[in-house]
């Protein structure tokens, strides 16, 4: 059997590293660039790949930007859940977890990265950057939904993910009213502007009971 999985498990780690590639090189053209404006061939060529297996990985340029920019925003996810599983105290309830992870310290700098990249001051882009930043934060929302799940094991899963989609779906529904409150600049006083947004989505929502 070992004989048997074992090509199938070498030809899994190709298309692993391919993917990855892909996903290195678009993130590194989006910051050389601060922007997507290039094309799947100079993509492919940064890759390394050839034009054929970028799509055989993805259905098109747009795809790859919305990953990338999604895990922008989930590697501030995983900061969170390494240094919390470092730390040597009992965690708070789930939502003050959400409300730690999504501080202004946190996100801004992400969110300011993200709007410039995805063509946010760029009045023509408008509708593309609000669509690929929806699209991100949905990849935010997976992870974060994960993270929490494992870090309140007691707490009972379905009301955890209904929080977590709520509180990131209130983030959304104020990060643009952020941007045009505070030109999206990475400041002391846009960063206290963003945890005031974050801390009205919080008075709304109530704390998850035990299993």
């Amino acid at each position: 059997m070992a004989e048997a999985t074992a090509p199938v498990d070498r030809r899994a780690a190709l298309k692993a590293k391919s993917r990855r590639a892909i996903l290195d090189a678009a993130a590194a053209l989006m910051h050389e660039r601060r922007g997507t404006g290039f094309s799947v061939d100079e993509l492919a060529a940064a890759a390394d790949v050839s034009r054929r297996t970028v799509f055989n990985h993805f259905a098109s340029l747009e795809d790859v930007v919305t990953e990338v920019a999604g895990h922008m925003l989930v590697d501030v996810v995983d900061r969170m859940s390494a240094e919390a599983a470092s730390a040597a105290r009992v965690p708070g309830g789930v939502l003050a977890d959400l409300v730690a992870t999504a501080s202004g310290d946190r996100l801004v700098p992400v969110v300011v990265e993200l709007f410039e990249i995805l063509g946010g001051r760029d009045a023509e882009s408008g509708d593309r950057e609000a669509f690929l930043m929806q699209r991100a934060f949905n990849l935010f929302t997976e992870r974060m939904t994960a993270a929490m799940a494992g870090r309140h094991p007691d707490a009972d899963a379905l009301a955890v993910r209904l929080l977590v989609a709520a509180f990131c779906g209130g983030l959304l529904g104020f990060v643009h009213l952020w941007i045009e409150e505070t030109a999206a600049a990475d400041t002391p006083a846009s960063r206290r502007a963003w945890d005031g947004f974050v801390g009205r989505v919080a008075a709304v929502l109530r704390e998850p009971g035990g299993a």
